[in-house]
Order: structure tokens, then sequence, then C-alpha cells
């Protein structure tokens, strides 16, 4: 794919590092219990396996449980893909909510989890294969590894280091730094005093790639959408067709993205 080895190697973590679907479901249904107290607190048949795909449209945690409520509520998944964002808002603000405090809760939850039960919590995910072994050899390459995510830093610590990558906390920007990804990258890149084309952004989101290309003096940023990750066939048609965002397989990213 390239024969240039980058200096930076940021990526996203849920979706391009880890496979967490079987937790998301899991810790959004208990968030949804809490929060729409429903009489029957065991999943209905089938619900799990319409939320999994449907993950590709939530852009924070907190919209979880929401995505579940309007499963529940019977929305279509065609109508869920096209306005997400419309249904999201009018299904929280129907009932008063806002999205910290359903974001507290389900944070909230999974502390308890971990705290109680962490092996059972840890058994719920899984990293995609190829990606740790590539995070592995380019830390022994001297290039620097930043994970860039809106999930809790320290889950993705945790989760990291079962894996036997002990990365420092330091280069780990979770959703706690309430920044833009691509506000990230620009620190990087003047912390490290390097070039944008130095830095190899992996991600699943295509809107966040879109974000980054917008930025004037990030232009060349390498970026790539991770197909094997949470987003739809029309934005991996996108990625595609797009000049500069490039699509990119879990065999690619492993095997090809720079020798």
């Amino acid at each position: 794919m390239t024969t240039n080895i980058p200096q930076i190697l940021a990526l996203d973590f849920d979706g391009v590092i880890c496979d967490g679907l079987i937790e998301y479901f899991a810790v959004a249904w208990r968030t949804y219990c809490q929060v729409w107290q429903p009489h029957n607190q065991t999943p209905p048949e089938g619900l799990a396996e319409q939320f999994y795909p449907l993950r590709a449209v939530i852009e924070t945690g907190w919209e979880m449980p929401v995505l579940i409520k309007a499963l529940v509520e019977g929305i279509a998944a065609d109508d869920i893909y096209q306005n997400w964002g419309t249904i999201v808002q009018q299904l929280v603000q129907a009932d008063n909510l806002n999205a910290q405090e359903i974001g507290i809760k389900l944070d909230r939850l999974r502390d308890e989890w971990i705290g109680t039960d962490l092996d059972g919590w840890l058994d719920l995910h899984q990293f995609y294969p190829g990606v740790v072994d590539k995070i592995q050899t380019a830390i022994a390459n001297h290039i620097k590894v930043y994970i860039i995510t809106t999930k809790e830093g320290r889950f993705a610590q945790r989760l990291l280091q079962t894996a036997g990558l002990n990365l420092d906390k330091s280069v780990i920007f979770g959703k706690e730094v309430k920044r833009p990804k691509y506000e990230i990258l620009r620190e990087l890149i003047t912390t490290h005093k390097i070039a944008p084309e130095a830095v190899y952004f992996v991600e699943d989101r295509l809107k966040t790639l879109q974000l980054v290309d917008k930025q004037p003096d990030l232009q060349a940023v390498q970026l790539y959408l991770a197909d094997w990750g949470y987003n739809t066939p029309r934005e991996r048609g996108t990625a595609e067709n797009h000049p500069r965002i490039k699509l990119i397989s879990l065999s690619e990213f492993s095997d090809d993205l720079w020798k």
C-alpha cells in the first residue's frame, strides 16, 4: 500500500483495535433498563442481532441505550441508518432526558461491572486479528503509537493491557479530553515537530476522517477508513471514491500499511 514508514500511528480503538459489540449491547441494555425501567428486564429475542449492525450509527457511548430504545419502539433499521441524528434527539427529548445523564449512568454501570466481574467484562471483547501484532511492530520500529477514542481512556487502557500492550496513559486520548480528534492530531504534530504526512490515522468513522480532511493544516495527514469497523456500506463506498481517504482492509492494515 505504501513504502513510507510513519512517525506517528494514530488509531481509533473501538472498531479498529477492539471489537466490543457483545459488551456494547450488554452494557447498553443495562443502561436502558435503568433509564426506562421496562417491566421485563430480559432482552427480547433477536434484539442484540438487530443492535449489532446498527452500532455503525453511534458516535458516542451514551447513544447506545437510546438505540435500544429506538429498536424496542419498533423504529425500522433503514430509518435509523438514514435519520439517526434526528431520532436520537427526539427519543431523548420525549422523556426529558439529556445525553450527559445517560452517559454518566452507562459509565457507572460499566465501572461497577469491571469492579465486580472484571474477567466476565473482559471476555466480552476481542481484538481484531493482526492489529495487536501491527501495533507491537510499530513500537519495535520506534513509531509513536497513539490511541484516539471516544471511549473512556481508562477502559481502553485496561483492555489493551489484556492484550499485552502496556501503553502509558499519556498516549491514550479518551473521551474525557473533550476535544475533536483533528485537534489532537494537530497537537501531536506540533508536539513532535513532524510533517503532517508522517502521521497515519486509522479510524472506522467516515465523518471523523472527513472532519480531518477539512482542516487546511492537516491536508497531508494519511487518512484510512477501517472497513472491518463500525461503518456502513454507503460510507465505505464514499471512502472508495474519496481523493484522500483510503479504504483499508484488515489484511492491508496488518501486512501492507507500511513495510
